[in-house]
């Protein structure tokens, strides 16, 4: 996360009886919200070090959470780990000390750090949500595109290009203000964070505006085409499985349909049909009565159908469908058998997937909401201060507020994982009973090598 005073002209911040104020200030504070920052800021740090780092060694220790989405994830989790590791633990320092005691040069390594490791963060969001819009929207392009070639340059880039807007800048002053150069050489033990205008533009483009963007119109694409599939799931499950029952049908030609005689209105009865598969090699085949409608047929093809109350009240299924066009006037008595069984047969493999795609795509759609809830805040205090300066003063305990809260972030992602993902929350529980076999029963057996499909 960046850790700014967004100024322009930053003598209002760093007049020497100001720092000395405050510092007096800090030595003079309270026991009391001490202690509660410090809980807060250390209890933040240690979710976001122990949840990351549970993600990366479960998704290690479990071949089935070794698929390419979690290259992404594994990857996300140890930016995340890195930002509690080598920002957040600086800034607590520094809120709870007031003062900076690293020297100038950690200060421009911890600056750079918090911005890289923070920008990684966030695209790797970005990428997240390409990934999840190729697999639900264009699920045939997706093992095309997405190949370990693809996602290894979209993992490299993610972690190169966040350089290009922390260290580079930083270390060579092109972020600031010449006021704040001068600044720091008189005042080594501060560490404040002036970036100009188009440090500030730049930068938030690239770690947040530019990535949310592609995000936001990657889940809503997403959004649309899962209500489109849900809808067409729902209109044409009755033709997959006329179109499944008649290549059934032809892995079982000893069903033999039947189109029976004309019958009177009145004086219909139930058909039968020789179903039993042995039936050709056996003298007597078993007839099961089948359940019959009554159609008026016409010439055109039309036909109005009437349930037929005779019949037994547990039909067997059958595999065909008869299908004939008949003279103008004809009246017949069609046999259509139950397809109930064969419907659960053919939809449940194709729902199944359908399910596990936009479960996945859901639970990344959380994170994606997580994310703009905790860092749009901080984006938009950053940009609206630096470009209007000190007419749009905050108060330091809403700066600070802020810059955790996006910290916050880090920190929710492993829990979201454990709350929304069966897997992985199998996958915790696993390894947590590995890890303390004395809060748990056992630890169950392994899976062997890392290997990532």
């Amino acid at each position: 996360m960046l850790k700014t005073m967004a100024d322009t002209t930053p003598s209002a911040y760093y007049d020497i009886n100001t720092t000395s104020s405050t510092h007096e200030r800090v030595e003079g504070i309270s026991v009391a919200p001490f202690l509660v920052k410090g809980f807060i800021m250390g209890l933040i740090i240690v979710m976001a070090v122990l949840g990351n780092a549970l993600v990366i060694i479960s998704v290690v220790r479990h071949r089935k959470l070794r698929i390419i989405t979690n290259y992404y994830v594994v990857s996300l989790a140890l930016a995340d780990l890195l930002v509690a590791l080598c920002a957040m633990t600086f800034n607590a320092s520094v809120e709870l000390t007031g003062h900076w005691v690293f020297g100038p040069v950690m200060c421009d390594v911890w600056n750079s750090l918090d911005v890289y490791f923070s920008t990684a963060s966030i695209l790797h969001l970005c990428c997240i949500s390409v990934d999840r819009y190729y697999a639900i929207v264009r699920p045939l392009q997706y093992p095309i595109t997405m190949t370990h070639r693809t996602v290894s340059f979209m993992l490299a880039n993610v972690w190169v290009l966040p350089a290009l807007i922390s260290f580079t800048p930083i270390f060579l002053g092109w972020y600031t203000t010449a006021d704040h150069q001068q600044f720091r050489k008189t005042n080594p033990n501060v560490c404040i964070f002036v970036v100009n205008k188009y440090y500030a533009i730049i930068s938030s483009s690239v770690s947040f505006w530019i990535p949310g963007v592609v995000m936001v119109t990657m889940y809503f694409r997403i959004y649309k085409e899962a209500v489109r599939q849900r809808k067409a799931l729902s209109r044409t499950s009755s033709n997959i499985i006329l179109n499944s029952i008649h290549q059934h049908r032809r892995g079982h030609p000893h069903y033999t349909p039947r189109l029976l005689p004309p019958a009177a209105d009145g004086d219909l009865s139930p058909a039968t049909l020789s179903s039993d598969p042995d039936s050709r090699n056996s003298s007597a085949a078993s007839n099961t009565p089948l359940p019959v409608k009554k159609s008026q047929i016409n010439s055109n093809g039309s036909a109005k159908w009437h349930v037929v109350p005779e019949g037994p009240a547990e039909p067997t299924t059958c595999d065909f469908v008869v299908h004939e066009r008949v003279p103008r006037r004809a009246h017949f008595t069609i046999v259509e058998p139950d397809t109930e069984a064969f419907e659960k047969r053919t939809t449940v493999r194709t729902a199944t997937s359908w399910r596990t795609e936009h479960k996945a795509a859901r639970t990344l759609g959380i994170i994606m909401g997580v994310f703009m809830i905790c860092w749009l805040p901080f984006f938009l205090w950053y940009v609206i201060t630096t470009l209007c300066g000190d007419a749009c003063y905050c108060p330091d305990m809403v700066v600070t507020v802020l810059f955790w809260i996006g910290y916050f972030n880090s920190a929710l992602n492993p829990l979201i994982y454990a709350y929304f993902n069966r897997d992985f929350r199998e996958a915790f529980k696993n390894t947590l009973q590995c890890a303390f076999p004395c809060c748990f029963t056992c630890c169950p057996k392994q899976d062997s090598p890392v290997q990532f499909n």
